[in-house]
């Protein structure tokens, strides 16, 4: 190993969690717009809870809660 493949190595280890965070972004935005669906076709129940704001407030507390428990350990 030479500083070409190490400097490739630290390159794609650097650039994939970018690359992995956009991806769960766009899959979040395209199910969020969506709603996922109903393969089974079993009824669904009549009082259902509106996406925004429960559910986005819901993914916010949960994502500072595991930003807190991260940085509390690093």
């Amino acid at each position: 190993m030479d500083s070409p493949t190490l400097t490739r190595f630290f390159a794609f280890h650097f650039i994939l969690p970018f690359i992995l965070i956009a991806i769960v972004g766009i899959h979040l935005i395209f199910l969020h717009e969506n709603g996922s669906n109903n393969p089974l076709g079993l009824n669904s129940a009549p009082e259902k809870i509106p996406f925004h704001p429960y559910y986005t407030f819901k993914d916010l507390v949960g994502f500072m809660i595991f930003k807190l428990a991260f940085w509390s350990f690093f």
